[in-house]
């Protein structure tokens, strides 16, 4: 019997080369093996382009009914901007699929493998399911509520400053945490901070390299100089400030079509979006290093009394070079 697992890994891995390039559609990628080798592989790289499993079956000749086609969301079984993926497999006369997530629309959820299985199709799902529905967090929650998914990043030292007294923060981490931070703007599709950072660092806020990404730059709060490289450079038309309800301001993203946000801070940013219960994951960059007292907190408001503290589940950690990589995720108290 053929393992499963890694050709999901391999189209996995494929989906997440058009992260931050497909919103409002989810990431997916798809992978065809034959005789227990790779024969074609595809992700979807644009809205109203073509789908995964297009980019993969486009390119295969020959007879595919005992070709496998893995896919790490379920086909769309419906007309949008491109046909029906479930009439593409059908015609090519594939006679298994492997899943990874179920699609998480309620308008759609189960159609795709209802139509495969009643036309004899063999339809495996929940082939690392964990990882294919991680994948596709931020479009669910954009589907399912209308909120986009919001990382909060935050770099500090060890005892959990972002800035010295002075409002330094230049360069708290060093080069290989940076490139993470990178990696992260280039899965967003709208990249958050308040006004105050923008006002002491002047941050570009733009991935660097872009690779295609285009991403609304958003600034929350007023008073933002008008020589600002989010007002003045090559993509000063993407640049929001939005002030007001961070709830609304959110919403507002979601409408937009943006289904991941990551918010860069500062600190009263930080603190306003946890206390508004708004955080879905922490990326958090620890440096080995000490600023003491005066420095900048990584949440600049009042603190919380211990029977009410918020709560994370740490999920990964890593070295990023010298310094720490924590991902965690809110744990919701009862």
């Amino acid at each position: 019997m053929i393992p499963h697992e890694p050709f999901m890994q391999r189209a996995l891995a494929l989906a997440r080369r058009g992260e931050g390039l497909t919103r409002p559609n989810p990431p997916v990628g798809a992978v065809l093996v034959q005789n227990g080798k790779i024969m074609a592989e595809g992700f979807h790289k644009k809205a109203g382009g073509p789908h995964a499993e297009v980019k993969c079956l486009k390119p295969a000749t020959g007879s595919l009914k005992s070709a496998i086609l893995y896919v790490t969301l379920e086909p769309c079984s419906t007309y949008g901007r491109t046909p029906p993926c479930t009439d593409l497999i059908l015609a090519r006369g594939i006679r298994r699929v492997v899943i990874g997530a179920k699609d998480p629309n309620p308008a759609h959820a189960g159609r795709g493998i209802r139509i495969l299985r009643r036309a004899g199709v063999e339809v495996i799902t929940g082939v690392c399911r964990a990882e294919a529905e991680a994948l596709i967090a931020p479009f669910a929650k954009r589907i399912l509520t209308g909120m986009p998914y919001v990382t909060l990043k935050l770099a500090s030292t060890i005892d959990g400053r972002i800035a010295d007294s002075s409002g330094g923060s230049k360069w708290i981490t060093g080069p290989q945490a940076r490139a993470k931070v990178q990696e992260l703007r280039r899965s967003a599709d709208a990249i958050m901070v308040g006004a105050g950072t923008v006002r002491a660092d002047n941050p570009s806020l733009l991935p660097r390299p872009a690779g295609g990404r285009m991403p609304w730059r958003v600034v929350v709060g007023s008073n933002i100089p008008a020589k600002a490289k989010v007002r003045t450079d090559e993509a000063a038309e993407r640049t929001l400030v939005l002030d007001g309800s961070l709830k609304k301001i959110l919403r507002d993203l979601g409408k937009r079509g943006v289904m991941r946000v990551l918010c860069e801070g500062g600190g009263e940013l930080a603190g306003s979006l946890v206390r508004a219960g708004l955080v879905d994951e922490f990326a958090l960059f620890f440096a080995p290093s000490l600023l003491g007292g005066e420095g900048v907190p990584m949440f600049g408001e009042k603190g919380w009394l211990m029977g009410k503290m918020p709560l994370l589940s740490f999920q990964t950690l890593e070295k990023c070079g010298k310094d720490a990589f924590i991902s965690a995720v809110p744990v919701r108290r009862q």
